[in-house]
């Protein structure tokens, strides 16, 4: 279970020609959550929703690209539950209102699987996102540099009806040259299986592009016997059990009219903040 910092919090970070901007803000009341549940034609959205937080990455000309939970859940399948486990009918049921139980609850995915890679940015112009066989330096990333920045933010968490967690977050950290974010979707279906999909983007101050890599890790809790089951509740531990599903490797290319100047020591105006604790 994660540790919820419902203080809000708004930060902003200067990183060459980009705003980095981290928005934390209350978890959104059940009136305005049954307002978008019916707008995103979904049964029911995830207990802890925040609708209002918000991780954005944007380049002074316009582009970039943010990651919000509202997005996130519109790749959410609506229509299919996509995983049928005994616990299902009776998750379903306890979310369907008294004055609508004559109705059917809609099968849909009540496990908030979402394939989310973040909302690309730009009225005129945005990224251009092309496949790539370039891949994220991880050993540069294990590297003992300086962090100059760092957030968390929460977009979502439902506990499914206390038969496991659904989470999504994402989180970036600013080194002196580059910066890194990873976005997890995290699902534990308890006794059934564990899915994870990561988005990690990768950018070097002196590059006009930006790596996006998309993992899809899963596997049921039959073939995890060898893994001690407290590792089940640590996405950092366990990912390494999990076979990939699915993995996408793309160049998100800077629009030709961005301006994209090396990080040099010399003029380089990051503004240097505190991280936060």
């Amino acid at each position: 279970m994660m540790i919820h910092g419902f203080r809000s919090s708004h930060q902003d970070f200067t990183f060459g020609a980009w705003t980095l901007t981290a928005s934390k803000t209350h978890i959104m009341k059940s009136a305005d959550v049954e307002k978008l549940a019916d707008e995103m034609h979904i049964p029911a959205l995830p207990e802890m929703m925040f609708g209002d937080n918000v991780l954005r990455i944007q380049h002074s000309s316009g582009f970039g690209i943010e990651f919000n939970a509202k997005d996130a859940l519109k790749c959410v399948n609506k229509y299919q539950g996509m995983l049928k486990v005994a616990c299902a009918e009776e998750w379903q049921e306890s979310r369907s209102e008294p004055e609508h139980s004559k109705e059917t609850v809609k099968p849909y995915d009540w496990t908030y699987t979402t394939d989310y890679k973040g909302t690309l940015l730009g009225d005129s112009s945005t990224f251009k996102v092309v496949p790539t066989t370039d891949r994220i330096d991880t050993e540069k990333l294990k590297a003992r540099e300086q962090i100059m920045f760092f957030d968390e933010v929460l977009l979502f968490e439902d506990e499914l009806h206390d038969h496991g967690v659904s989470s999504l977050s994402v989180k970036i950290r600013v080194m002196p040259s580059s910066f890194f974010l990873l976005l997890r979707f995290f699902l534990r279906v308890d006794g059934v299986m564990i899915r994870m999909n990561d988005t990690r983007l990768y950018h070097e101050g002196d590059k006009n592009f930006m790596l996006r890599e998309y993992t899809s890790r899963e596997s049921k809790i039959a073939s995890l016997k060898h893994v001690p089951a407290a590792l089940y509740t640590e996405p950092n531990e366990i990912s390494q059990y999990l076979p990939v599903t699915q993995a996408i490797y793309e160049k998100l290319e800077f629009p030709e009219m961005a301006d994209c100047k090396p990080l040099a020591s010399s003029d380089n105006k990051t503004k240097m903040q505190p991280r936060p604790t």
